[in-house]
């Protein structure tokens, strides 16, 4: 696609994303003001809680155009250690606070460290906890397991009730992507999350990959990301211990 074309599908696109929750905040707040001495109390926190949905969903697009505004202009991006179980607690404690109804199984070592960027590593993990508890079904837990793979730590981020199509997957992390399903349908999005998430990871030489079963009825997020280079070290020198040792003569 000619560089022309993708700017002016990208500009359109994003206008008819900042269109929809303005015309909602706009709508609902004239039919308040015409109307407000015949609305009871219970429709007004109606209308009152719409706008607020509409004006976070605004904020939200917003912020993520700004990241790939700062991405495309090569974001400093500075490494250092991270402990990932303590991150990945905060990411979960920020998500919680729009999805009480969820709650959160973290398998992890306590000891788990990896070399990124921390907040933009924190945000990568907001966009993928966000989305799976977005598309999720009601009433199900979002499983996380963080675990060592040779030179990569690998973030599991599950959800259940939720199936992606194979001929899907190589398509969700486009820009303004959304799958068109019962899920989709019933949940606000811009199709820009995951867009971000991998281009972020990507600059900390990490990776996402997805797995979908539709037997089995869940999506999962593996989310791979550089090990410390001592941890590194220490995971060969594990290595060397266990392997058996020559007997010699004295």
């Amino acid at each position: 696609m000619q560089p022309d074309k993708t700017k002016d599908e990208f500009i359109s696109t994003l206008s008819h994303e900042i269109r929809t929750p303005l015309t909602s905040i706009k709508g609902f707040s004239k039919t308040m003001l015409d109307n407000w001495d015949k609305l009871d109390d219970a429709s007004k926190k109606k209308f009152l809680n719409i706008i607020l949905e509409q004006s976070d969903r605004l904020i939200n697009l917003v912020e993520n155009v700004l990241s790939i505004a700062k991405t495309a202009r090569e974001t400093e991006i500075i490494l250092k250690e991270i402990n990932l179980s303590k991150l990945i607690k905060n990411v979960c404690d920020i998500v919680k606070i729009n999805y009480k109804n969820k709650d959160f199984k973290i398998i992890s070592s306590t000891m788990i460290n990896s070399m990124a960027d921390k907040d933009r590593l924190e945000q990568v993990f907001v966009n993928i906890v966000e989305n799976a508890c977005k598309y999720s079904s009601k009433d199900s837990d979002i499983e996380i397991r963080i675990e060592n793979k040779c030179d990569f730590n690998v973030v599991s981020i599950k959800n259940f009730g939720s199936y992606i199509e194979e001929k899907e997957i190589e398509h969700i992390f486009e820009k303004f992507y959304r799958i068109d399903n019962y899920l989709t349908s019933t949940a606000q999005g811009s199709g820009l999350g995951l867009y971000i998430a991998k281009m972020l990871i990507e600059k900390m030489n990490g990776n996402i990959k997805v797995n979908s079963s539709k037997e089995e009825d869940f999506t999962e997020f593996l989310v791979y990301i550089p090990v410390m280079e001592p941890e590194r070290m220490t995971q060969k020198v594990k290595i060397q211990a266990n392997k058996p040792r020559e007997v010699t003569d004295v």
